[in-house]
């Protein structure tokens, strides 16, 4: 331990990557901890040693954080103690500022502090404006702008999501987009934001002249991720983006869902990404595409072959869409993880030759084609075929399939761009009440007025013999979880669940914990049962004076794919339901506290897993902060 110091320690940290073999890096973390082997052979011991290690560091890698603790920083004497942390920091390379309020005042002082930090690289300045004015908003962006600039930073990572700070918000960073502190942007992140058409615009030519600037001076902009969903973007404001994401060609990541974007700017995006070469993940969902939209984005999918991960959930992709798709995804995408394409109008034939189309993607993780129109027959076809390549276990819930739909598609062609426009928003909101609706209380519903004519007969014929739903078992549910066999198993779930998991075995607690929280839905009936079940199991087992919690915490890393381990342990592929499901553990008397530092180094460490689930990742990370 005498050659790594905790500060070095936890720079080693940031860089380290789990996934690889062991390595130097590998084991200098052991050397750190004592262990002379490897971090998956690790002793329960040694991770709350590092727990406890994480917990007295202060500093992460030159970070400096006043992450969520809530300051209303209005005036210069308000801030006071903020510059004089800020001015004493050496080495600065990174502030979070998240979670507070700052205002003009307070921020043109703090952007004095700033103005001798030459070494600062990442902004983390999501949510720091908290009950402003929108007035007030601008001023402090461009005063911490110009404290940048005049430091002559060299960001890499600029995060201003949350910020309700619309179009003239934009106006407060637009310098410094353009300025040589942005050259070396590597993400951009401006999530939930309000910009509208106007701010995609004004954003559009920050960008396009960042890179005009970079390039002349020989280091062109290479933005690797960028983050602009729930904006308001529409068609204008994405064509307008799409028009610089060209100009850039550096792109890695793009995540834009819910920005009301339809076909034309979903072609002018699409068209864009095919000369971005290196792209791994897009993420447009909802956002409404319908046939033209998928035809072009499947054009350019055909060109890309680094993709990873493609949400195009709730985008009205249809039929005819997501076989260009399917056939996108057969001649190519040699790299997809996950493929998402659920409420999306999609028809039994067409979502099948989506799942033959994935025969021979080795490493998909995850296919979602739920809330689309297969029918009872079509999802029992969907699950044999890909049983028949032996990929059965990828495929996500159908839990809120709609049943068929002998419907012929709408001719769009036909129809004038405001009619189109009011008529899938009504579609949209009518699916989306389908899918809020219970099957079992549809179900309900025609056991309760056998009078009506229902789907299935009426009153001149015989009345059918109408069974409920078998009765589910703990080990039927524990073998092949769903949200449906949780509600059957009735009120005492969780302590039948609790029950029957020996909890004096990590391993087992940690199976238990995830076939629980694998069926995790955003309904409250389903969050509720999986909340009572997690509490009965972790409390009984945290309770339990030979449980060891620590080894609990190492296993529970290793088969979520973020600690690598010698009995190469096969990580889940779906991580919401699992950080939901500690997000909430994490709030409980029950839990170990001393867990807490290691739980968020994990987390803020990069991981494709995670990045997939970035509300619940974003969720879990504010509540360990606060732990």
């Amino acid at each position: 331990m005498d050659d790594l110091d905790p500060v070095a320690f936890y720079v080693l940290f940031e860089e380290w990557d789990p996934h690889t073999e062991s390595s130097q890096d590998d084991q200098a973390v052991c050397r750190f901890l004592g262990e002379p082997t490897s971090v998956s052979s690790m002793a329960s011991e040694d991770i709350a040693k590092l727990a406890e290690t994480l917990a007295k560091t202060q500093v992460a890698g030159g970070q400096l954080s006043f992450k969520g603790k809530s300051l209303k920083l209005n005036t210069a004497e308000d801030a006071k103690d903020v510059i004089k942390e800020i001015e004493d920091f050496d080495g600065l390379e990174a502030l979070r500022l998240e979670g507070n309020t700052v205002g003009v005042e307070a921020a043109r002082v703090i952007a004095k502090a700033l103005e001798k930090k030459s070494e600062l690289k990442r902004c983390h300045w999501s949510d720091m404006f908290t009950g402003r004015l929108r007035s007030e908003i601008p001023p402090a962006l461009i005063s911490l702008g110009e404290g940048l600039i005049t430091a002559g930073a060299q960001l890499v990572e600029l995060d201003l999501s949350d910020n309700a700070f619309g179009p003239d918000g934009v106006r407060g960073f637009e310098a410094l987009l353009k300025s040589s502190a942005c050259f070396t942007l590597h993400e951009l992140k401006l999530n939930n934001c309000g910009m509208g058409i106007g701010g995609g615009k004004i954003l559009a030519a920050a960008l396009t002249e960042c890179h005009r600037k970079s390039s002349a001076q020989g280091k062109p902009l290479a933005l690797k991720v960028f983050v602009a969903g729930r904006n308001r973007l529409e068609n204008d404001g994405a064509t307008a983006l799409a028009e610089a994401f060209g100009v850039i060609g550096t792109l890695k990541e793009v995540h834009m869902p819910q920005n009301g974007i339809n076909h034309p700017g979903i072609t002018a995006l699409a068209q864009a990404f095919a000369i971005n070469p290196l792209l791994r993940v897009i993420n447009l969902n909802d956002n409404t595409f319908t046939e033209k939209g998928a035809v072009a984005m499947a054009k350019t999918l055909k060109a890309l072959r680094q993709v990873e991960v493609i949400n195009f959930g709730d985008c009205l992709v249809r039929s005819k869409g997501a076989v260009a798709i399917a056939d996108a995804v057969r001649g190519g995408l040699p790299k997809l993880k996950e493929l998402n394409l659920s409420f999306c109008e999609i028809k039994r034939d067409a979502a099948l030759a989506v799942a033959e189309a994935v025969a021979d993607k080795a490493e998909l993780e995850k296919l979602d084609l739920n809330g689309n129109a297969l029918g009872e027959e079509g999802c029992e076809q969907l699950q044999e075929v890909l049983d028949s390549f032996h990929m059965a276990q990828v495929l996500a819930s159908l839990s809120d399939d709609e049943g068929e739909d002998e419907d012929e598609e709408d001719e769009e062609e036909e129809e004038g761009e405001k009619r189109r426009r009011m008529k899938m928003k009504r579609r949209k909101k009518k699916r989306k009440r389908r899918r809020r609706r219970k099957s079992h209380s549809r179900k309900g519903k025609e056991r309760s007025h056998p009078h009506r004519q229902g789907r299935f007969w009426t009153l001149t014929d015989p009345a059918p013999v109408l069974s409920s739903p078998p009765p589910a078992d703990v080990s039927t549910f524990l073998a092949f979880p769903s949200p449906e066999k949780l509600l059957r198993l009735g009120p005492k779930s969780s302590v039948l669940i609790a029950q029957q998991t020996d909890t004096s075995d990590p391993e087992k607690v940690v199976s238990a914990f995830l076939k629980v929280s694998s069926v995790f839905k955003d309904e409250a009936a389903v969050r509720t049962a999986v909340q009572d079940a997690v509490d009965a199991l972790m409390k009984k087992a945290f309770g339990s004076s030979s449980f060891n919690p620590n080894a609990f915490l190492t296993r529970l890393l290793i088969h979520m794919g973020l600690l690598k381990s010698e009995d190469k342990v096969k990580a889940i592929a779906n991580l919401y339901g699992p950080l939901m499901a500690l997000n909430h553990m994490v709030q409980q008397d029950y839990f170990p506290k001393a867990l807490a530092p290691l739980l968020q180094a994990f987390m803020t460490k990069p991981n494709g897993a995670l990045e997939a689930c970035s509300f619940a990742r974003h969720n879990l990370l504010q509540t360990l902060y606060k732990v």
